[in-house]
């Protein structure tokens, strides 16, 4: 039997039984333009480029799975996000470019979505959605060089939905 991974791997939309739960990173699925500002730590500055984030459903509509493209239409990295009835939203983000691979869990709060979790080289991370409204969201990442108790702000990206 030949399976093709796109085939097998994308899905309509959400799964039934668990839509309200999915619906969290379900308002997202579609395309945006991101203007992204990345703050470079050893440089100490900002650099800013232009993004396409593009969202859908995944795996029997039970995730969500996103890919970050550049400019150049090369894809820089990926997340998946499912939905884990014992303990909420389980989310992995993977930048091989990078060599960077982090994995967080997320949940809502109030108007905002917060992760929390740890990158490949062991510091905590925490992400934000914000100012979520159906054609706009900001989002920031946020890195702990000492274990959470300090936090320094390394990237913001402001988007725009396209497609949807």
């Amino acid at each position: 039997m030949s399976v093709s991974m796109q085939r097998s791997l994308a899905a309509d939309g959400p799964a039934p039984e668990i839509a309200s739960e999915l619906a969290l990173f379900g308002r997202f699925v579609g395309e945006w333009e991101i203007r992204n500002a990345l703050y470079s730590e050893s440089a100490g500055t900002w650099s800013k480029s232009d993004l396409l984030w593009s969202f859908d459903w995944i795996i029997g509509g039970r995730g969500i799975q996103d890919v970050i493209v550049d400019a150049s239409g090369s894809a820089l990295g990926t997340t998946v996000r499912t939905w884990d009835s014992r303990i909420g939203w389980r989310v992995v983000w993977f930048c091989p470019r990078a060599d960077e691979h982090v994995v967080l869990t997320a949940r809502a709060s109030e108007d905002r979505i917060e992760l929390d979790g740890v990158q490949a080289d062991g510091r905590r991370v925490r992400w934000t959605f914000s100012d979520i409204a159906p054609e706009s969201f900001a989002w920031d990442g946020w890195c702990s060089n000492d274990g959470g108790r300090t936090w320094w702000h390394e990237q913001h990206m402001d988007a725009r939905r396209l497609v949807g």
